[in-house]
């Protein structure tokens, strides 16, 4: 599997380089996430940029590293889908789930806008 990590103090940008998110790309895109969960990072962006196609694996994929920063109490953003991508969530009824923006940018910003909200609930304790 082909990717980019560039990390942040508040979030992980994850660039897949692949254009199939299907059974063979998944274990390792399912490792790579609970990897970095595992080293404390809750927010992660997923960039499909360069995706064309996905199957139900790779939808699995995207709900793995959706649990894992929701149990972590973070966010865990996919930006940049194409049509086809895009269509296959929504057809799924995952685009009620899952965190969908235009682009990676956006995705930084909606994680600085939770994690200010999540400050402000622990100062009015």
């Amino acid at each position: 599997m082909k990717f980019a990590v560039d990390k942040h103090e508040k979030y992980i940008l994850v660039k897949l380089n692949e254009s199939k998110l299907n059974s063979l790309v998944t274990p390792q895109l399912k490792s790579e996430l609970i990897l970095i969960n595992t080293e404390g990072q809750r927010n992660i962006i997923l960039d499909l940029s360069q995706v064309k196609f996905a199957d139900s694996s790779g939808l699995s994929s995207l709900l793995v590293g959706h649990r894992l920063c929701k149990n972590a109490s973070g966010v865990f953003i996919l930006c940049g889908l194409n049509d086809a991508v895009a269509r296959l969530i929504t057809i799924s009824q995952l685009d009620n789930v899952l965190t969908v923006v235009p682009t990676a940018e956006e995705g930084v910003d909606l994680i600085f806008m939770e994690e200010i909200e999540k400050e402000l609930k622990k100062e009015s304790r």
